[in-house]
């Protein structure tokens, strides 16, 4: 009965076999045939069809893990660290690798990093944070609250002269247990949450390094961190020189895994060799350009992102270095002479705004001086101008040397000077602009370039210059202190104009303790009227921030950004990747 049941399944339901069909197929005309085919295939094409449009319909397009970011820079990193970090290469690297307490966003916000929640007390002196549990550095060793007490407690030792210094004056940090901290003000200091974005190095690794020894460390370019990358390996030169850093998606980061796999750091001398490697495609993404080497990629197809940076960029004057240049009269031609909205247009590409402040346009809610003091009609007219303010404090013309002399005693004082700058494309540039207006009204100026390394180490540092050409970078709390406090003159203080003005100091002291914005605002405005009246530097420009990207990058967003090395703020928010899944299993947004 079974056999029988069998035998009439088998034949009731099985399929022609391929042979009957090619069999049945062969009798057919050649018209039969090719109506066959052609039905068969509209077939397959259709039931194709419906198959991806079901696929269409039901799944969706995701991020996915993978993929390599080619980036390109300028100069070599030196210090990979959260504590002695200057460099532009240094900042990128330290800001993937490293992640503080707090993070800012693309929004131009503070969120909690490695820090889980965080108080403020009633009176503004203390501050607790809480850790968040199972974190870990890249070595998979845990980071806890002894590293954050290690960290800042680094950042203020005087010997190692970190520029983060001025931050963490004052500020006592204790370890409440593992996971908490308590961080003690002297005084309300309303920015000091933008200082807990400082990156938290491992206490394991530093802690047997002297302070002499810390600059020389091979952590500094060899970084261990927690960040949302980790080193994976460095190729040198034969002469040990890095040519690039590999950095590798670090899957336990407090913000969490980044999508992109690989971002892969290849180092240049100038923008010319580094615009080369875009043009043969060894690099996909770049700053660190000139507007005009920017717009011709973007006239080339190329990806351009462009957003406002609050940098100020100012000829800052050396006066107990070049004594001419204590002279106000001297100050206030070159001020006069320097036609900035030229050098916005010319060097800039209009990337830009021209400025008389050493507060950028719109940090303050009405900035009350106007970006030209005084309306000129022409060139000429500014010369002449000029010309007047030097002539007025018993400046003699000397026509057989073409310059502007004045007798001090039983000395003829010439009208020059030097300006020193970094070999940046636009600084060269602006430099050689200014050279031209100032030498026109009669002064001889020497315009010495340098390398960004060498003007950082051996220039800026060491306050050899008579005027420097270079620029600040103001935070988005807006705290000017260590920019232009009289405390602040020598390294590893910001003070490169070597300001000292008593009224400056004061509005500058009680503006970062004051917790009302409105009032901050009205002392920065004061402080903004006196360097205005001293004119202790030339203020030429604040520029917008270029950035070229790859086409393929999503997810990408400049939004605000105090520092270049601030675009990597959404990083874990970027991908190159995609794949399909079904939309039931699709992460929600």
């Amino acid at each position: 009965m079974k056999e029988k049941l069998k035998q009439l399944l088998s034949t009731r339901f099985s399929l022609p076999k391929a042979a009957l069909i090619e069999e049945a197929v062969g009798k057919l005309s050649l018209t039969e045939k090719v109506i066959f085919y052609s039905l068969a295939s509209l077939l397959a094409l259709s039931a194709g069809a419906a198959l991806w449009q079901v696929s269409q319909s039901y799944t969706v397009e995701v991020k996915a893990y993978g993929g390599t970011l080619n980036e390109g820079v300028i100069g070599l990193p030196r210090f990979i660290n959260p504590v002695l970090a200057t460099s532009d290469a240094d900042r990128d690297l330290t800001a993937l690798v490293y992640s503080g307490l707090l993070k800012a966003t693309p929004a131009g916000a503070l969120a909690p990093d490695l820090a889980e929640s965080y108080a403020i007390s009633e009176d503004g002196l203390t501050y607790t944070f809480n850790l968040k549990k199972g974190l870990t550095f890249q070595d998979k060793k845990p980071l806890t609250a002894d590293d954050v007490v290690f960290t800042i407690g680094k950042a203020q030792e005087p010997t190692i002269k970190s520029p983060k210094r001025p931050n963490w004056e004052g500020v006592e940090v204790v370890k409440v247990n593992n996971l908490q901290v308590k961080l003690k003000l002297r005084q309300p200091y309303p920015p000091f949450l933008e200082n807990l974005t400082l990156g938290v190095m491992p206490k394991h690794l530093w802690n047997n390094i002297g302070s002499e020894e810390f600059q020389f460390s091979i952590l500094n370019t060899e970084p261990v961190g927690s960040g949302p990358y980790k080193l994976k390996t460095v190729e040198r030169n034969v002469s040990g020189t890095p040519l690039y850093y590999n950095l590798e998606a670090f899957d336990r980061s407090a913000s969490g895994k980044p999508f992109i796999k690989n971002i892969i750091f290849h180092f240049y001398q100038n923008s010319a060799d580094m615009l080369n490697a875009y043009g043969n495609g060894s690099i996909e993404s770049l700053a660190n350009i000139s507007p005009q080497q920017a717009s011709a990629i973007k006239a080339g197809g190329g990806r351009l992102e462009r957003t406002p940076l609050p940098r100020v960029f100012a000829v800052f004057f050396n006066q107990n270095r070049q004594p001419v240049l204590a002279n106000k009269e001297v100050r206030q031609a070159l001020n006069i002479a320097a036609d900035k909205e030229a050098v916005v247009t010319k060097v800039l590409n209009g990337d830009g705004i021209a400025i008389e402040s050493p507060i950028p346009s719109g940090l303050l809610q009405k900035n009350e001086i106007p970006a030209s003091k005084a309306p000129y009609e022409s060139d000429a007219a500014r010369v002449t101008a000029a010309k007047k303010i030097l002539e007025d404090a018993k400046w003699k013309f000397n026509d057989k040397e073409k310059i502007y002399e004045k007798k001090v005693k039983k000395n003829t004082v010439p009208l020059a000077f030097s300006v020193s700058t970094s070999n940046a494309p636009e600084l060269k540039a602006t430099a050689e602009m200014l050279k031209a207006m100032w030498e026109k009204i009669g002064a001889r100026v020497d315009v010495k370039i340098f390398d960004i390394g060498e003007l950082n180490q051996n220039v800026i540092r060491t306050r050899k210059y008579d005027a420097l050409l270079f620029g600040e970078i103001i935070g988005r709390d807006l705290d000017l202190f260590a920019f232009w406090h009289s405390s602040q003159r020598n390294d590893p203080g910001l003070n490169i104009a070597l300001y000292a003005n008593a009224k400056a100091d004061k509005f500058l002291e009680t503006a970062r303790v004051d917790g009302s914005l409105e009032t901050r605002l009205e002392k920065y405005k004061s402080f903004e009227r006196e360097v205005q009246n001293d004119i202790p530097a030339v203020f030429i420009y604040s520029p917008d921030f270029l950035y070229v990207a790859p086409k393929s990058l999503k997810g990408f967003s400049l939004g605000h950004i105090t520092t270049p090395a601030e675009r990597f703020l959404g990083i874990e928010n970027w991908y190159l990747e995609t794949e399909k899944v079904w939309k039931i299993f699709a992460p929600q947004q």
